[in-house]
């Protein structure tokens, strides 16, 4: 009996350090899954990427952005536009906001906005905010 017990503790080692060498754990928890990365705060990013210019509430700068999904580009009450983006028979859907976060001036050439939005992550999430500020 004392052999087998003996076998079995040594077959055991034998496969903990083979298992070991081959890179795998034999005993202990196992490690957490990888979590996804933190969906952006896109208020957060709105305040620090556009409001600098922009506002929710109030033209400024750049136009007030409450609404501005669905919207008509060029058409906000009371802020002064391009003659080119008045012109450019927009509709800011959410595909169009993001080309526009990308490069405002290659998808209107004289627009008067030059800071784009080039992490696609944060467009999402900015533009995500956006849909959320209804009229």
């Amino acid at each position: 009996m004392k052999h087998l017990n003996l076998i079995a503790s040594v077959a055991c080692a034998a496969a903990m350090a083979i298992g070991a060498v081959a890179g795998y754990a034999q005993a202990g928890p196992r490690p957490p899954a990888l979590a996804s990365p933190p969906t952006p705060n896109g208020a957060a990013l709105y305040l620090s990427r556009c409001g600098g210019c922009h506002s929710i509430a109030t033209n400024r700068v750049g136009p007030a952005h409450r609404g501005v999904v669905g919207r008509r580009a060029g058409s906000q009450p009371g802020f002064s536009y391009s003659a080119a983006l008045r012109g450019s028979n927009i509709t800011w859907t959410p595909q169009a906001l993001d080309q526009w976060l990308r490069g405002p001036q290659v998808m209107v050439r004289g627009s008067r906005m030059f800071t784009s939005v080039p992490n696609p992550t944060e467009r999402a999430a900015i533009i995500a905010y956006l849909r959320t500020q209804t009229n």
